[in-house]
């Protein structure tokens, strides 16, 4: 919203868009939050979510603890001159020591579903017991463990879609016996989609060629002041603008024939690929309004904001890039796993076709298992190992605290794979400066359920993105028209209707943020097309802006809550993404997959400390060039050490992997006016 900052919000487990700001600010209903990473309205709860979220949440009353939500945020966040005070801290301090530890360096995470998710024992086995009975149970135990949590306690008579992993490509045959009925084949992640009774799940996870089953849960889809803040000004003067590079934009689909994704003479579109894989629903075309928006912070070039007389220049940030329009999110933002799973597996199919190096995944969803078992990390990790770059949101629920952590532990799937790069939201203020930005009181922050991995890895400008919008059908608009951003007079002195239609609104989130991470990968890509997906990471995180103040604060615009927030590693990961500084940048990781792949972190009660572990295969271990010190950079790296000792982050699966918290109302669907922090 204009001279509005992004309010704090909480992040949400439903796919779908992260979008969170503008429209929490203009009304007092709060869109699905946690998916897409847009936020149209900034404020405490949803709209500190995706705008996509948002505006489901007001277009759909009610949401599934499975959907896939869009990460969204709509409004903007207020900072202060001075944080506010909190609880006081325990004895781990800002200063807590980290070592890469290597006495305790985490299993190798180049994984394969077809070693992972069997138990140590086979089934039957004696297991050193000397007793059939405990061999019984073992066999029991391996059964349990190969179905999701969120499946447990399902309606034996209810039929339910879900995703079966397999051990290899073989075997898919033998479920149907369960009474199993295959819907569609996804062998990216060698699963199919299958629709069967919840009493058959125990029998088809008792198959030996499966490895793992979960829900088909649901997905939903974080410019005038971007472009400098993250200096792609600069990277533009100097001739990168993502020319020759394919970003395919997995999302809510793009309005066709709009000027800003055109070639510079406006006689070609740099749309180069449509498909849409939303059941039932053949149009490419973007009627919720998210996917537009985020494609025009990839690659609008500003045709319209230049010719039309408004206030500002609302290009892109990769501006020469062609868009591949894979669209996954339906008319209200939501989506599935399977479908997701599907877009990005024709993204990789059609790689060599339209040079796609850059997946776009604006959206996130709640965590249930390790990434190791979600098939939607599997899915990311396929593409990443096929050489194509992943960016995606790491959702808005920072705001939440439902759980005691203060937005901590909130890191949307896929952000949580440590193998992608996951982007969280800053706030510029109403500045072009790099050194405006503020983190939002709405991203999510690390470490991820489950698993303990540090993120986000990069954050971003995400509050109050002006971007194109869907010029028909767009729903987020509809449902928030104060989102719009109309022309202006001669002088531009004064802007509204009475000067033409609206061809751009302002959106909030991570699912805003996440766009212009992708941008920057496409111009650094342009540069040096060799680079592979880790080098890429490696560079971005090792270039990033790191000058975070160690807290700040932030006023929910719709409920006048200030959030205080600590800076720490969990929320800014390795800084700012910097476009000059990553084009300037010369350090050149390891080509191997796995060689920047985010690390965890251990907790040690005994003496109250944090410690980051690297993972063997990657560089995070080597101090002379991409040691913890020099990719975070921050002395200040862990924040309020009341998380730290707190058992809903270390591990506690009845907390994190319960709909408890991703399902819950309070953070899907909060009624709370507006969304964003102040600026």
């Amino acid at each position: 919203m204009p001279g509005k900052h992004e309010t704090s919000r909480n992040s949400s487990s439903v796919l779908k868009t992260t979008t969170w700001g503008a429209v929490i600010a203009l009304t007092a209903a709060i869109l699905v939050a946690g998916m897409i990473g847009l936020n149209p309205l900034s404020q405490p709860g949803d709209f500190g979510r995706p705008a996509a979220q948002v505006a489901e949440k007001a277009l759909t009353p009610t949401v599934d603890s499975g959907t896939l939500a869009l990460e969204n945020s709509f409004g903007g966040e207020a900072r202060h001159g001075q944080p506010v005070q909190g609880k006081a801290l325990p004895s781990v301090s800002g200063t807590s020591p980290i070592s890469a530890s290597s006495a305790s360096t985490v299993a190798s995470t180049n994984h394969s579903n077809q070693t992972e998710l069997s138990n140590p024992s086979a089934p039957g086995e004696n297991n050193g017991s000397g007793s059939a009975s405990a061999g019984a149970n073992d066999e029991q135990r391996a059964v349990v463990a190969k179905i999701a949590p969120d499946l447990k306690g399902i309606d034996p008579e209810k039929a339910v879609e879900v995703i079966v992993q397999y051990k290899n490509s073989v075997g898919a045959s033998e479920v149907a016996a369960d009474g199993a009925t295959a819907k569609a084949e996804l062998p990216l992640v060698h699963a199919q989609l299958v629709t069967v009774k919840g009493g058959s799940l125990s029998s088809l996870a008792a198959h030996s060629s499966v490895a793992y089953i979960s829900p088909n849960r649901m997905v939903r889809g974080s410019l005038d002041h971007v472009v400098t803040a993250v200096n792609a000004d600069l990277a533009f003067a100097s001739g990168w603008d993502g020319t020759g590079v394919g970003i395919a934009v997995i999302d809510s689909g793009i309005t066709h024939g709009i000027y800003d994704l055109n070639t510079n003479d406006n006689s070609t579109s740099r749309i180069v690929y449509n498909q849409s894989f939303v059941p039932g629903d053949s149009s490419t075309s973007d009627s919720f309004g998210h996917g537009t928006h985020i494609a025009g912070i990839i690659g609008g070039n500003g045709y319209t904001s230049e010719t039309s007389n408004y206030s500002g220049v609302y290009r892109g940030i990769a501006p020469d890039a062609n868009i591949i329009n894979l669209r996954a999110l339906d008319s209200t933002g939501a989506s599935t796993d399977s479908t997701v799973i599907a877009a990005i597996q024709q993204a990789i199919a059609l790689q060599g076709t339209y040079n796609i190096r850059v997946i776009n995944l604006s959206l996130s969803r709640g965590v249930y298992e390790s990434y190791t078992l979600d098939p939607l990390c599997q899915a990311v990790e396929s593409a990443w190992r096929a050489g194509i770059v992943v960016v995606t949101a790491a959702g808005n629920m920072g705001q939440y605290n439902g759980a005691g952590t203060n937005g901590y532990a909130t890191i949307g799937a896929p952000g949580n794979d440590p193998y992608v790069i996951t982007v969280g939201a800053t706030n510029t203020h109403g500045n072009g400066n790099q050194t405006s930005q503020s983190m939002t009181s709405y991203s999510s922050k690390g470490p991820t359920s489950f698993d303990h991995i540090v993120k986000p890895d990069l954050v971003a400008p995400g509050n109050g993105v002006v971007s194109r919008m869907s010029s028909t059908g767009n729903a987020i608009a509809a449902a928030y028209p104060a989102l719009a951003v109309y022309p202006c007079n001669a002088s531009r002195t004064n802007c509204g209707a009475q000067y033409g239609s609206a061809r751009y609104m302002r959106l909030s989130g991570t699912s805003m943020a996440t766009p212009v991470v992708s941008g920057v990968v496409a111009l650094l890509l342009q540069q040096n097309p060799s680079l592979t997906p880790d080098q890429v990471k490696a560079r971005l995180m090792k270039t990033a802006w790191k000058n975070f103040a160690s807290s700040t604060s932030a006023k929910d615009l719709g409920t006048g809550v200030v959030y205080q927030i600590q800076q720490d590693q969990f929320a800014v990961g390795a800084g700012a993404v910097d476009a000059s500084a990553a084009l300037a940048g010369t350090d050149l990781a390891p080509s191997n997959v796995g060689a920047a792949k985010s690390p965890k972190v251990t907790y040690n009660s005994s003496t109250n400390t944090l410690s980051i572990v690297s993972d063997p295969s990657s560089i995070w271990n080597n101090s002379v060039v991409w040691g913890n010190s020099v990719v975070w950079g921050n002395s200040v790296v862990w924040g309020n050490s009341v998380v730290w000792g707190n058992s809903v982050v270390w591990g506690n699966s009845v907390v994190w992997g319960n709909s408890v918290v991703w399902g819950n109302s309070v953070v899907w669907g909060n009624t709370d006016g507006s969304i964003g922090d102040g600026q």
